[in-house]
């Protein structure tokens, strides 16, 4: 079987860490389980670390540092050689280097309006959307 190969925005990791019963942790949970991948960067483990880190979002010191270190174990780690300029937010572009580096299938995120629907063969999509299309996948 070939692996699913994602990209998740800060903003669903953020959603997976504050709401325990959402949709991100379903998506967050499901990117770090075989035979999904999920795919960062260097620059995306940092914006992870440090919104994560954010006082005014009141993330427990334990979880936040749960969620780092099992996305560090399980992500795989890819190194873009190419910046991109594409992103109507240029902070996002980080995200969208990686997917390209890492030949995405999907690249998840909450801020979809800052993206394109495709990047190259990576769909830009929502939780939700994902999950919509994930769906039939899980009930084979």
């Amino acid at each position: 079987m070939i692996p699913l190969r994602l990209v998740v925005d800060t903003n669903v990791v953020v959603s997976a860490a504050l709401k325990p019963e959402g949709v991100q942790r379903s998506i967050l949970l499901l990117a770090l389980t075989k035979p999904v991948r999920l795919y960062v960067s260097n620059p995306i483990l940092s914006e992870y670390r440090a919104v994560l880190s954010r006082p005014e979002l009141q993330i427990r010191k334990g979880l936040r540092a749960q969620l780092l270190q099992l996305i560090a174990n399980r992500a795989h780690v890819v190194a873009p050689v190419r910046s991109l300029r594409v992103s109507s937010d240029p902070g996002d572009n980080i995200f969208l280097e990686c997917a390209d580096t890492a030949r995405a299938d999907y690249l998840i995120t909450g801020n979809s309006r800052h993206f394109p629907h495709f990047w190259k063969a990576t769909k830009i999509v929502t939780s939700r959307e994902f999950l919509t299309l994930m769906t039939p996948h899980f009930f084979r």
